[in-house]
């Protein structure tokens, strides 16, 4: 068992990262339907929830069948961020996550995210004062460090967990390198076997199969693992990590008749939350990865990302079914074709 806090989690959790414009109510629903045991938010502004920014207050939504599900914040000055994390409590998270990770030139560059770690004094500070802020678990997501010279993760990580963190999780790249080149997990193992450290170490990055996920546990000995990019147009990847886990088998990639009804159930979802027409705007990246890899699909790709009309939407799901329904996919789960 993997504990954060006070909750508990099965031993080797597997996370869904905090993706901007895409851990959305709709989207957590299905990573949850299909195992993922703990969800996170789109990353918050501190700034605009404060502000009373409508967007940003729209992302504190969260709903009783994601739990546990965290909120994500970030920003660079420590008083606004202290601040977001109180008005946060209030909606009743079971996680709040400092981002000092993302490597967005706009966000890095103001000492936010993971501009955080060129500063790592403040980075503590301000993770001490949230901590001492809020009666729920706070957690933070970083990376290995600023550049290949500054690999300062060991350092953070022990001072975070002495200021009261709760979990750490590492993405295996520093910031210069974006998303670019192979996630590093040495690092990562080597946080995690540091006998000064107690709290759970989850990894992060370039895990795109049950295969690597087992891999990564296995070899490094983390505690959970998360997952980001590896989701789009692929939910599905925790049942098939869940499953891999647990039996050593891989499962059938979905069918296109699955994937269909599951296209169905998401614009159904992100419909009841955001309306009809962000509903539909916000389905349009998740709608061709769903079909990614299906020959002479390129016209009907088209129309799944321009319709605007939901009724139109679910009778091109419905010829989509008709069309591609009896297509093998096992092939191109195995291709790597769909959804990495």
């Amino acid at each position: 068992m993997v504990e954060i806090g006070e909750i508990q989690l099965p031993d080797k959790p597997v996370f869904l990262a905090p993706m901007e414009d895409v851990t959305d109510p709709s989207f957590r629903y299905i990573c949850k339907m299909y195992g993922a045991d703990v969800v996170y938010s789109e990353f918050i502004s501190a700034d605009g929830l404060i502000r009373d920014a409508a967007k940003s207050m729209a992302k504190l939504d969260i709903f009783p069948y994601e739990r546990p599900v965290g909120i994500q914040l970030y920003g660079h000055e420590i008083e606004p961020m202290v601040e977001a994390a109180v008005r946060t409590e209030t909606v009743n998270p079971d996680i709040i996550d400092i981002n000092f990770g993302c490597p967005v030139k706009k966000i890095a560059n103001r000492g936010a995210g993971s501009g955080m770690m060129k500063n790592v004094p403040k980075m503590v500070e301000m993770t001490r004062r949230i901590v001492e802020a809020v009666n729920v678990p706070v957690t933070v997501k970083t990376r290995l460090g600023w550049d290949e010279d500054s690999k300062n993760i060991m350092e953070i990580a022990e001072r975070l967990q002495d200021v009261g963190i709760e979990a750490l999780t590492i993405h295996g790249r520093t910031r210069a390198q974006l998303y670019k080149g192979e996630a590093d997990w040495t690092l990562i193992g080597e946080v995690k076997n540091n006998p000064r450290i107690t709290i759970p170490i989850i990894g992060n990055g370039d895990i795109d199969s049950a295969v690597k996920a087992a891999e990564m546990f296995d070899r490094y000995g983390v505690d959970g693992i998360m997952i980001g990019h590896a989701t789009y147009g692929r939910p599905w990847i925790f049942k098939e990590i869940k499953h891999y886990l647990a039996t050593g088998e891989q499962l059938p990639s979905p069918t296109v008749r699955e994937r269909v009804e599951l296209a169905k159930l998401h614009l159904r979802k992100s419909l009841e939350f955001k309306g009809e027409k962000v509903g539909v705007l916000e389905m349009r990246r998740h709608f061709s990865s769903y079909f990614k890899g299906l020959p002479d699909f390129k016209d009907t790709r088209i129309k799944l990302v321009t319709q605007n009309d939901p009724q139109e939407l679910f009778l091109t799901l419905n010829y989509i079914n008709d069309r591609w329904g009896a297509f093998d996919t096992s092939d191109v789960r195995q291709t790597g074709v769909y959804g990495i």
